[in-house]
């Protein structure tokens, strides 16, 4: 009796378990890790009305893609041109909110493409973390699950003649931040460089636990990754114009290596990590684009080797994905790159159509991709090239798509989208 009440324990304690781990799939901007792979298996590749398990209109609009912890999505909108910032909680199950939390922000010239609701929030067990700026002030708040303040942070000025849009992330019991800024230069009429740093602040209270200054050249909107080499201490990586892609270890700030020489103009996509082989890229609205991949293991330090550029139809704005052998770039203006992550060797490069800001996520050898006019396009992640589908959203997107609980969500401008996972009226 007591092996079989032991037995019972222990397999409830497992499903727990499991459902914890699922639940914490998609805790910040683009997921594990900002991999943007998901192993979920409810999402079809063709998408009908009857896949969409609710669409709800958001009060505001934004850019920043949604993260999930159980049941709760979180998220943040602003009311644009009437300035504010608020941070919604949603039920995962239906859409309902649970609460909204609001903060004062001041309206400021921005470029057309950014919102003051770009940042991805982060969200661990406790808190969600939430960035926003205004010229005078960078600020870090984070929220318990029911919407209560636990504390806020000034990080001080934030110099852009673009507004902000690097997402937090949290690692073990911190915070990382990353803060490079224009200098003065890049602002017109511009009289004071921004103070560029990276820093690590105490999940719990918001204490400055390490800051580490950068060099302050043109704003970077990138959002770092851990990197952990085989047999060696996890480093976080940044990529930046003024620093280059660089590794920074999360326990004290210190840095690790640098590749200064990595890019020439401003980072917007985010890090991605392929083996032993990180991948990086920069651009400007008039093109010129190009990633840059370099080789770093467990003993590297000062600074790593190059191992090869790509620089056709390269992305600036999308981060890639990399499963296994292969690595995706999908570019700004749809163009799809299959390559050899290890050798940079080009599988294909094919026009998909449309433009993008948000980058694609890896569900299940399919990628899914969401272009500005709000066109849903799901591709194959295989070595040849074939567009399997295209569902018509019809509403602006600048977000990434996360997965979490067999479900996919979709932030479009001023709508929140679930699709797949159990079918109406089929036991959850």
């Amino acid at each position: 009796m007591r092996t079989r009440i032991a037995a019972v324990l222990i397999g409830v304690a497992l499903v727990s378990c499991l459902d914890r781990a699922e639940a914490q799939e998609w805790a910040r901007f683009r997921g594990p890790n900002g991999t943007g792979v998901s192993h979920a298996k409810g999402i079809p590749t063709k998408i009908t009305e009857a896949d969409i398990n609710w669409k709800i209109e958001l009060p505001g609009s934004g850019h920043s893609s949604p993260v999930l912890w159980a049941e709760k999505i979180f998220l943040t909108t602003t009311g644009d041109k009437s300035g504010g910032i608020s941070v919604i909680c949603l039920n995962a199950k239906d859409g309902a909110k649970l609460w909204q939390h609001d903060f004062a922000l001041t309206p400021f010239a921005r470029h057309k493409f950014n919102s003051f609701a770009s940042s991805t929030p982060a969200v661990d067990a406790e808190r969600v973390y939430v960035l926003w700026n205004e010229p005078e002030h960078y600020m870090l708040t984070a929220l318990d699950h029911s919407g209560k303040e636990v504390w806020q942070r000034d990080l001080g000025a934030f110099v852009s003649q673009h507004g902000s849009g690097i997402s937090p992330i949290v690692y073990k019991d911190k915070v990382i931040v990353g803060n490079e800024q224009d200098d003065a230069k890049q602002v017109p009429g511009g009289t004071r460089t921004g103070e560029s740093f990276v820093v690590g602040l105490d999940a719990k209270t918001g204490k400055t636990l390490w800051r580490t200054p950068r060099t302050s050249a043109v704003v970077a909107y990138s959002t770092p990754c851990i990197y952990e080499p085989k047999g060696g201490k996890p480093v976080a990586v940044f990529t930046s114009q003024g620093n280059g892609m660089y590794a920074l270890d999360p326990d004290n700030g210190k840095v690790v290596w640098e590749y200064g020489d990595a890019f020439d103009k401003r980072t917007v996509s985010s890090p991605l990590v392929a083996g032993n082989v990180i991948f990086g890229s920069c651009g400007q609205g008039g093109g010129g684009t190009f990633v840059t991949a370099i080789q770093a293991d467990a003993s590297t330090t000062g600074k790593p080797k190059l191992a090869y550029q790509i620089k056709k139809s390269a992305p600036y704005v999308p981060t890639g994905i990399a499963v296994g052998n292969r690595v995706w770039f999908w570019n700004d203006g749809g163009i799809l790159t299959c390559a050899d992550p290890a050798t940079g060797e080009i599988k294909y490069q094919e026009r998909v159509g449309g433009n993008y800001f948000g980058s694609p996520v890896w569900i299940d050898g399919r990628l899914f991709c969401v272009s500005t006019s709000g066109d849903l396009v799901v591709v194959e992640a295989g070595d040849n090239f074939n567009v399997l589908h295209r569902y018509a959203l019809s509403e602006l997107c600048h977000s990434s798509p996360a997965v979490a609980l067999g479900r996919m969500f979709i932030r479009t401008e001023n709508h929140l989208w679930s699709f797949g996972g159990p079918k109406k009226g089929a036991s959850e």
